[in-house]
């Protein structure tokens, strides 16, 4: 019989998760902040590892949960917020992906912002996460819930306002085509982290 030492910590666990998040998120915001196409493939690579060692953690965890009896919150709950912080940093990923397939010659300042407003968000979440464990008696869970969907409608605004300025002020229609296409991506990790976001307030919902 395993003893309590064996006993798997789920709330850590999605600390542990998040950590992968903010450092794919710092990635991302070093390598826009002080961008050259010249070294974009060892961020790939670098970038790469993390989502394989986020991949690794998540599928280690899904293993221990396919044989537990009892779980602190429900089973289908731990499976959701593992899936949706996976997607976080399978997202990071694909920004850092697509401006190497893209080939991107340029980083605009407001891709920088956007990367900003998402390790911003990142950090939050793992903020939350620490939380989490005591959410019934959390004065500030629900504060950073709130601020990580502030930061997303942030960014809305911002992909609206990019996307049009593009549009409008872009004579080359392939450098534009690459950038819209960033945006878009930067966009979608905000919604992936707001995602988990909005499931973990149902979750804490549920279960007080």
């Amino acid at each position: 019989m395993a003893g309590k030492r064996d006993k798997f910590d789920y709330f850590e666990f999605f600390i542990h998760f998040t950590e992968f998040s903010c450092k794919a998120a710092e990635q991302l915001y070093s390598t826009f902040g002080h961008y050259s196409n010249d070294n974009l493939d060892t961020r790939v690579k670098e970038m790469h590892r993390i989502e394989n060692d986020a991949d690794s953690a998540n599928h280690e965890m899904l293993s221990r949960l396919a044989h537990e009896f009892m779980t602190p919150i429900e089973l289908e709950d731990i499976v959701a917020l593992s899936k949706e912080l996976d997607d976080v940093v399978d997202s990071l990923d694909d920004i850092i992906q697509h401006a190497y397939m893209f080939d991107l010659k340029r980083v605009l300042p407001e891709m920088v912002d956007f990367s900003k407003l998402i390790l911003d968000s990142c950090r939050i979440l793992k903020q939350a996460f620490q939380e989490f464990k005591n959410f019934k008696k959390s004065t500030t869970l629900r504060g950073m819930l709130i601020e990580i969907n502030t930061i997303e409608s942030q960014g809305d605004q911002l992909f609206a306002e990019c996307v049009r300025k593009q549009y409008t002020t872009t004579n080359d229609t392939r450098v534009m085509i690459i950038n819209v296409n960033m945006f878009d991506l930067l966009e979608s990790c905000l919604d992936n982290i707001e995602d988990v976001a909005d499931i973990l307030e149902r979750v804490i919902m549920k279960n007080t």
